[in-house]
């Protein structure tokens, strides 16, 4: 057992079972604490030992609070129990009490991070036989060390972190040999003061990094932030553009679009920081991008298929019709997919489209004559997704790209934006039996 969790006073409650509580249930459980000594809180979970605060406070009478990340620290009773000298600690923490040898590398940032990590992971896998991704996306740090402790798999080499800003807030014990930072931007203020309280959470991912943090440089409100905040030599800003990062030509991965350049330019930078060798930038380039986010799946009968399912607002559309766009083969056209249902959408935004030479788009879905009203776009309109991919079947051609960015949700036909996207997979393996 850790001296850490051997340390912890009893009873110990898991506030929040998600995967992240269970995943610290199951780390004490190895380590030898008591199942007698460990509650359970969650106010949704019927399983859970208790479900009301008040009650695990008072009939629980919890001497450690294990905080699940998507539970506020600042809810009054988790304040009251702390300022009466209950002790605070996280799934995170409880896994750092176990690690031996591991080197570590954190990412944050407002987007970018799930991809950033993900191609770390890819670059990872490529040489070693031993690491460990996870954390934010994905499995949680404790099941790592649940694994270790339970010699189920052997110490990572390296393991990278992928952190959101509430896990930075009750991380202690957490040391990181590497951190990026993607971007900055709103988000999450229905949990922080503001928009500087919450950079400010993420920025403190500085002060747990032993050897460099990278910054991108194109990482929206994060170098102006930056500036005002530290001259510390440990900060690195990386851009695509830098000379030290051509040799490894970058710009022929197969990830789509210039915010995925940035992005894959910080990993590499990461990479030659942990001094990686070249077969994980290598890894990192063969890496086609996470599903249903502009997932580049490759290229059926000189057609390259893309699948963007998760696109269900504007901003993201004209990301990934720009992207694809912008990387069309010579001669080739764009068949742009549009629709699923409304949720009130500003869809006029999408009007910018109708300037992109070689782009045909296709209505689809509940909202299709919303859609193609409000965006004044011109094409043809089918009441199903299946319909509207049998139509482009039909016309496309060598050299062509199919984009599948409807900005609508897909709960008109499919029961989540992964479903639509695994429906789009299966009728580009059909196609290539056509």
């Amino acid at each position: 057992m850790s001296q850490y969790i051997k340390n912890l006073k009893a009873p110990i409650a898991i506030v929040g079972m998600g995967k992240s509580g269970d995943a610290a249930k199951r780390l004490l459980l190895a380590c030898g604490v008591s199942a007698e000594d460990i509650l359970t809180f969650d106010g949704k979970l019927a399983s859970a030992n208790f479900s009301d605060a008040n009650k695990l406070m008072s009939e629980g009478k919890p001497q450690t609070l294990v905080v699940s990340p998507g539970v506020p620290l600042a809810s009054v009773w988790i304040k009251d129990a702390q300022s009466r000298g209950i002790a605070i600690t996280s799934e995170i923490s409880l896994a750092c009490s176990c690690l031996t040898s591991e080197k570590l590398i954190g990412v944050t940032g407002s987007v970018g991070k799930s991809t950033t990590v993900s191609l770390l992971q890819a670059g990872l896998e490529a040489f070693s036989k031993t690491g460990f991704v996870g954390g934010n996306l994905g499995i949680p740090f404790a099941s790592y060390a649940a694994d270790v402790v339970e010699n189920k798999r052997p110490v990572a080499d390296w393991v990278v972190l992928e952190l959101s800003s509430y896990q930075l807030e009750n991380c202690a014990g957490l040391v990181l040999d590497h951190s990026a930072i993607t971007y900055f931007t709103s988000n999450h203020l229905e949990r922080y003061d503001s928009i500087e309280h919450y950079y400010e959470t993420k920025w403190n991912i500085l002060g747990i990094t032993k050897k460099t943090m990278l910054l991108n440089s194109e990482g929206g409100d994060l170098i102006e932030y930056s500036k005002g905040k530290s001259t510390n030599p440990q900060l690195k800003i990386i851009s695509k553009t830098d000379p030290d990062l051509q040799s490894y030509q970058l710009q022929k991965a197969q990830l789509i679009g210039q915010h995925n350049q940035d992005n894959l330019a910080l990993a590499t930078a990461l990479c030659r920081e942990a001094g990686w060798p070249n077969a994980a930038v290598e890894g990192m380039k063969n890496f086609k991008g996470l599903s249903h986010r502009l997932e580049n799946l490759g290229s059926v009968k000189g057609v390259r298929f893309i699948n963007d399912s998760k696109a269900t607002a504007m901003d993201s559309v004209i990301i990934a019709a720009t992207a694809a766009a912008d990387t069309l083969t010579t001669g080739g056209s764009l068949f742009l997919l549009l629709g699923g249902r409304d949720k009130n959408l500003p869809w006029e935004q999408l009007s910018v489209l109708s300037r992109m030479n070689h782009t045909e788009f296709v209505f689809f879905g509940e909202c299709r004559d919303v859609a193609q009203g409000k965006s004044k776009l011109p094409g043809n309109s089918f009441a199903r997704l299946e319909e509207a991919i049998a139509y482009i079947f039909s016309k496309v051609k060598t050299a062509d790209t199919v984009l599948l960015s409807p900005g609508g949700t897909s709960w008109d036909e499919f029961k989540s934006f992964e479903d639509r996207g695994d429906f789009f997979k299966k009728k580009v393996t059909e196609f290539s039996t056509l």
